[in-house]
């Protein structure tokens, strides 16, 4: 757990300073800056390019999380890992690039009248897709390697740096429009490069021969993991991006602009979950390979029990000051308050699962995760279909929800069925009677005349209640400790 713990505090920390600085982006700079339609555009080159990106990887993402613990030994170039999969993300792109041009006029048609400013971009998804293919494919390799912070600081942190930097040219009339778009396409790409020179720079961007090393098995093995994942991956992309590309088809981009600005803020509640699922995907999988299922259910629990805490803080905090988030967009906005509200609960519950998923994947049920994501997938299209018509933005965040909720108990019966593991206990009614405890009481700080001052008090309040008696329940030991530390730290410079 100690390579869990180190590495996802720190990826934590880069993850929020990255929610600083995509908050000053994305709910300060963009809505008063561009229009919802600008913006709608930015999140759609975004979501397209990535569901391409995924069928590009063919799968070999997940390869490398399974199947490099077999490869590994640096002092043979890790067997020609790395090089095999670049080829075959290379082979990726070039097959969806063929895709790409095929559906390109059908694409066109579709968006000419309601979206045109999508269309006038177009081509920039080739750079896009490219670059967020290579990315995932290194940030795959770093991870596999037992570095999950380098990824997390590049993408989290410094390309929204120079977005943040683009769109304040923009505002000061230094570039036009057509230059931001440009330069949102280089920030997106930059990563990529970031993340090559660093892995190189640590002596692992090695390549070797990985033809006289694959055993016939083990390439059968690879085979399978990879078609499957194919679909893993692809349909895990599609349940995160479905919605904004369905919601353009379906309402429009201006109407786009305001789901993905709103939808960003229930986000807010995952950031600490990547770290820490970065990380421990790669120690699951080492300890299937030595069938330690001790160790497995003891990153189930402790990993359940952090991510639930934070999860519950971070969702009531945002419940607590949702006036004062629409303070910050402004009225336009306003048909995105309930998309919060239910993408938030959506990734509550997703808090809550924890690594339920991760555990199935990097075992030998890992075909299961494929068709459970598959019938996700299905879902959340269907679901869409039928309440975005009814409700329009919040039918979208609605689908997600009900979605998203059906998966993870799909997911946490497997793995309490089929291996006997579950985190759950009485002590989970505690920590949902700490959080509403410290909300109400919260609820009764003064109010302010300036919202930003609300914030600070109400989110103060509730925080230090919360997490006193989330201490003195005892409900996370590594929380717990972290405390211990901070405070032991606190001691010693006085």
């Amino acid at each position: 757990m100690g390579i869990i713990k180190t590495q996802s505090i720190t990826g934590t920390i880069l993850s929020y300073l990255g929610v600083i600085l995509g908050f000053v982006t994305t709910a300060l700079l963009f809505p008063s800056i561009l229009s919802k339609a600008e913006i709608g555009l930015l999140r759609l080159l975004v979501s397209v390019s990535v569901l391409f990106a995924q069928f590009s990887g063919l799968g070999f993402n997940a390869v490398t999380l399974r199947n490099f613990p077999y490869f590994r030994d640096l002092s043979n170039n890790h067997h020609g890992f790395l090089k095999l999969s670049l080829l075959v993300n290379l082979a990726g792109f070039l097959i969806a690039m063929i895709v790409f041009f095929a559906i390109k006029p059908w694409i066109i048609s579709q968006n000419i009248e309601k979206s045109a400013l999508f269309v006038e971009y177009f081509n920039y998804l080739i750079p896009l897709i490219f670059f967020t293919t290579f990315f995932n494919a290194l940030d795959s390799y770093y991870r596999a390697i037992y570095n999950a912070v380098k990824g997390s600081l590049y993408k989290e942190v410094w390309q929204r740096v120079f977005i943040m930097l683009s769109v304040v040219l923009y505002y000061f009339d230094r570039i036009s429009f057509d230059q931001l778009v440009l330069l949102y396409v280089v920030s997106i790409s930059l990563p990529t490069l970031l993340i090559a020179w660093s892995i190189y720079r640590s002596g692992q961007f090695v390549f070797g021969n990985f033809r006289g090393f694959i055993t016939k098995e083990m390439a059968r093995n690879m085979r399978s993991v990879a078609i499957f994942g194919i679909a893993t991956s692809f349909s895990g992309i599609l349940i995160l991006n479905i919605d904004v590309v369905m919601i353009n088809d379906m309402l429009g981009l201006a109407d786009t602009g305001i789901y993905s600005t709103t939808f960003y803020f229930g986000t807010l509640i995952l950031i600490p979950s990547r770290s820490v699922i970065k990380i421990a995907v790669i120690v699951i999988a080492d300890s299937w390979k030595s069938n330690d299922t001790k160790k497995i259910m003891e990153i189930y629990d402790k990993s359940n029990r952090t991510l639930s805490a934070i999860g519950l803080l971070l969702f009531l905090g945002l419940m607590l000051n949702l006036d004062q988030v629409f303070d910050i967009l402004g009225s336009d906005f306003e048909a995105g308050r309930m998309v919060i509200v239910f993408i938030g609960l959506a990734n509550l519950i997703e808090m809550f699962t924890s690594v339920s998923q991760y555990i199935i994947s990097n075992s030998n049920q890992y075909r299961v995760i494929t068709w459970f994501l598959l019938i996700f997938a299905g879902l959340l299209i269907i679901t869409n279909l039928i309440f975005i018509p009814l409700y329009g933005l919040v039918g979208a965040a609605i689908a997600s929800l009900l979605a998203r909720f059906i998966y993870n108990l799909i997911s946490w019966g497997f793995v309490y069925y089929k291996f006997g593991m579950q985190p759950f206990s009485w002590n989970y009614l505690v920590l949902t009677g700490i959080g509403l405890i410290a909300f109400y009481l919260a609820r009764l700080t003064p109010a302010f005349d300036w919202y930003v001052w609300e914030i600070i008090t109400q989110s103060a309040v509730f925080t230090i209640l919360f997490m006193v008696m989330l201490y003195a329940s005892g409900f996370s030991a590594d929380i717990n400790q972290t405390i211990n530390g901070m405070l032991a730290k606190l001691r010693i410079k006085k």
